[in-house]
């Protein structure tokens, strides 16, 4: 029991870990680092190793980063992608357009509009087709006013008359490279002012000339001409005359005069830049050995005159053997006599040259269009491959052809045709005046021919050709004048 009263010594503790001794004893002292007194900092842990329990930033917070960014990934699909599919697609702006034009009857031209309407459903185009008789003057006078067209057709001479009411062509519907390389570089001059184009042609025409085939093969000795002087020896060689009152009664072509020749003017015109002149200064030895040779025909080789029917009729009833004039003139002729015989061949030259003539229609946007931008977009239309194959086969369905092909890239769908093929073979090297026939313009080409007119008939006349040739030239360059034009243009 004593023993319950004895003091309980202290327990034995063994140290965490052995205590190492050296050799001779002695306690080697401990590598593990005393313990850190309150109320201080641990150390730093070593750079680039994290403390004990921690991890490194971005791969605490990379699940969060990864999170966020699928997150807007999702936003942006509904938003972009699944949102748009189930709202409704604003309604495009409703545009009407007014298109004045010539020469296409509305059923034809309407059904191109429908074709177009199927892939702009808000544009409503009005056609109407108006009459030729003084066109221009009504065109200009309706722009002149604000109530015109926004679309219209004008001829290629009528640049000096209506450069302030048309509208350039933006470069999105047609660069200029484009539009260089698209049509007949004659076009490129006629339509070019203030450093833009104005026009788009979608139809285009030349002077050719006209051959009744059965009388050639009659006559099989003869060609075609292709030369003036073989032109004229041909001609001599196809005239008949009545041997009792020596009246002519068929001509071998007709020229010389200018009551009863349709194009007298065009073919004027021709004939001066054949030979080297400009009609715009007429005052020089090559337009006045052109106009006195144009009169041959009738002065000196009767093939010619007065007393025949005009040209396009005396063609169709075999009253002449050959005649110049646009292609459109064939359809006359097929009208009047279905039956004739006749092929067009290019215009005869000057040896050595290669310069035709022409004169066609295009078409142009008013610069006061609120909608000119549409406009365009439809004239554009109008001009494409497919539009043109499409007006030419249906007018081809009530007439003998359809407008000839203001593109290059479609020459060779023409170039075999016997009526087409002279007009087109001839572009390339067209060139224009404002000399052109039929336009009814009232203006620059009527105030133009009639000065050339009375200078002819004042040959024909035996008139003095001083006097003659001083008239014209003063007349002529009143006219440039007036429309801001110099007498070497």
């Amino acid at each position: 029991m004593d023993d319950l009263n004895q003091p309980v010594p202290p327990p034995v503790t063994e140290p965490p870990f052995p205590i190492p001794v050296d050799t001779q004893g002695e306690a080697v002292p401990s590598s593990t680092p005393p313990s850190t007194p309150l109320g201080t900092s641990p150390p730093p842990p070593p750079t680039g190793e994290p403390a004990q329990g921690q991890e490194p930033f971005l791969k605490r917070f990379l699940p969060l980063i990864i999170g966020g960014i699928i997150l807007l990934l999702l936003f942006f699909l509904v938003a972009k992608v699944i949102l748009p599919r189930f709202q409704k697609a604003p309604e495009p702006e409703t545009i009407n357009l007014t298109y004045w034009g010539l020469w296409e009857p509305e059923n034809i031209v309407s059904q191109v509009i429908e074709d177009y309407r199927a892939l702009h459903p808000n544009v409503t185009i009005s056609y109407t087709r108006q009459a030729p008789q003084d066109y221009r003057a009504r065109l200009q006078s309706a722009l002149a006013r604000g109530d015109g067209p926004d679309i219209f057709r004008w001829h290629n001479t009528w640049l000096p008359m209506l450069k302030a009411d048309l509208s350039p062509i933006p470069d999105s519907v047609y660069s200029p490279n484009e539009f260089d390389t698209t049509f007949y570089p004659v076009v490129k001059t006629d339509v070019f002012s203030g450093g833009n184009y104005l026009g788009v042609p979608i139809e285009f025409d030349t002077l050719a000339l006209y051959v009744n085939e059965d009388v050639m093969e009659q006559n099989p000795d003869l060609k075609v001409p292709t030369t003036w002087d073989n032109l004229r020896q041909t001609a001599f060689r196809l005239k008949q005359v009545d041997p009792v009152t020596n009246q002519l009664t068929r001509g071998g072509i007709a020229l010389g005069t200018t009551s009863n020749v349709d194009h007298f003017s065009d073919i004027v015109g021709l004939m001066i830049l054949q030979n080297g002149g400009d009609p715009g200064n007429p005052s020089t030895d090559t337009v006045a050995s052109a106009l006195k040779f144009y009169t041959l025909f009738s002065l000196a080789d009767g093939t010619w005159d007065e007393t025949l029917p005009n040209s396009t009729l005396a063609f169709a009833t075999g009253k002449v053997v050959m005649m110049l004039a646009p292609s459109w003139r064939a359809l006359e002729v097929k009208a009047i006599n279905p039956q004739l015989n006749f092929k067009l061949y290019p215009a005869p030259q000057l040896p050595g040259t290669n310069i035709t003539w022409a004169s066609y229609w295009l078409e142009g946007v008013s610069r006061k269009s609120l909608k000119q931008e549409a406009a365009w977009e439809f004239v554009k239309y109008l001009s494409s491959r497919d539009t043109l194959l499409k007006f030419y086969n249906l007018a081809s369905q009530n007439r003998l052809f359809g407008e000839p092909y203001a593109r290059q890239d479609m020459a060779s769908l023409l170039q075999q045709d016997p009526y087409l093929g002279a007009v087109i073979n001839q572009a390339i090297a067209a060139r224009s005046f404002p000399l052109a026939s039929r336009t009814f313009d009232d203006g620059i080409n009527d105030k133009l021919i009639k000065y050339y007119e009375d200078a002819i008939n004042g040959l024909l006349d035996q008139g003095n050709e001083e006097t003659i040739f001083a008239a014209l030239s003063g007349g002529v360059a009143q006219v440039l004048a007036q429309y801001g034009l110099s007498t070497s243009q």
